[in-house]
């Protein structure tokens, strides 16, 4: 094999890992951010007259 098509297939691999390590890391900071949001949706207080009274019909 020539060296230029082995220094081209290395350069694909080298190229091909660091879009499997942007997509790993997007993907991971989507989930945070999800997280976070679903978080600061359950920290929140609840909307006024919401959880004043027991509905005991239910």
């Amino acid at each position: 094999m020539e060296i230029a098509t082995q220094m081209a297939m290395l350069s694909a691999q080298r190229t091909q890992g660091l879009v499997e390590i942007a997509v790993a890391k997007k993907s991971h900071q989507m989930q945070m951010d999800f997280v976070a949001m679903i978080d600061e949706v359950a920290r929140a207080a609840p909307p006024p007259g919401q959880g004043t009274k027991v509905d005991k019909s239910a």
